[in-house]
């Protein structure tokens, strides 16, 4: 495989989208099975606080999407939520979520993700974000543009026009740690007066999405790790919208904050966020 074929955005997104859907197949399969025997959170542990449940279907799906992906790419690195590690020798790094959303899956409610991206040199390449219980399979190439797939119909993503602040639909996100709820608490209050409305989906790859498809205006939150915005932030960026997002290699605990906005929003979003102290980073 020469050094062009190897960083083809093109390709990359190829294996992201079938990789990203045969994860979202068993993630289906295994949460109908599981489900047979009662109540799904009696399956859960916990993460970084009593609130952040790892599910056994988490933990297998990433599991799934590393051996897959080692088997189409040996020599490509892998960063996953659950602890999937592998450095890379190719210069391709995959960012896996395997399910982003993990409360939503145990409650039942139909918004949770597969996310798979490929980063070189920190910069995102190609990505794929799997609707799991809807079937939306949203992707993106740099360069390429950004589609969504439901039920074999396939529709190129574009941010809406939407150009004032006030009349904003906006997502966002909260954190598990209280310390960080109690300071996003804080922003909501001084952000919601000034927008349309808020929602909080509970997954933040596929409010990326929502900016692509125009189904909300912007998106906001602080304190994501790579895994949560590496595809999503492509899929939105070439749909047309303006994103802001650490780099990569930052980790979560920074607390540093992601700011997506349709284009035409872009320049009011950002002054308005300014304006109520929403892009600085959350106090430890």
């Amino acid at each position: 495989m020469g050094p062009m074929t190897a960083h083809d955005p093109v390709e990359l997104r190829s294996i992201a989208i079938d990789v990203a859907t045969a994860a979202a197949e068993r993630i289906l399969a295994k949460r109908a099975e599981l489900s047979g025997h009662g109540d799904l959170r009696q399956f859960a542990t916990t993460k970084s606080s009593a609130e952040d449940p790892v599910t056994i279907v988490d933990t297998l799906a990433e599991d799934f999407i590393a051996d897959r992906l080692s088997a189409l790419r040996p020599a490509d690195g892998i960063i996953g939520e659950e602890g999937s590690e592998r450095a890379s020798e190719s210069g391709v790094s995959w960012v896996v979520d395997p399910i982003d959303g993990t409360v939503n899956f145990l409650y039942g409610l139909p918004e949770y993700a597969v996310s798979i991206g490929a980063a070189v040199d920190g910069e995102v390449l190609a990505g794929a974000v799997v609707n799991v219980p809807r079937g939306a399979v949203y992707s993106a190439a740099l360069g390429h543009g950004a589609t969504v797939e439901v039920d074999g119909r396939v529709r190129t993503l574009r941010c809406t026009a939407a150009d004032d602040p006030a009349l904003a639909l906006v997502a966002t996100g909260f954190s598990y740690s209280s310390h960080w709820r109690a300071q996003q608490a804080e922003l909501l209050t001084r952000l919601l007066p000034r927008v349309r409305d808020i929602r909080r989906m509970g997954a933040a790859a596929l409010d990326f999405c929502r900016v692509a498809e125009g189904t909300v205006d912007a998106f906001y939150e602080h304190g994501l790790h790579c895994w949560d915005f590496a595809a999503g932030s492509l899929i939105a960026r070439e749909s047309g919208a303006v994103v802001h997002t650490p780099r990569l290699s930052t980790p979560g605990s920074a607390g540093e904050a992601v700011s997506v906005a349709a284009g035409p929003l872009a320049a009011g979003w950002a002054q308005l966020m300014e304006s109520v102290d929403g892009l600085r980073p959350l106090k430890r």
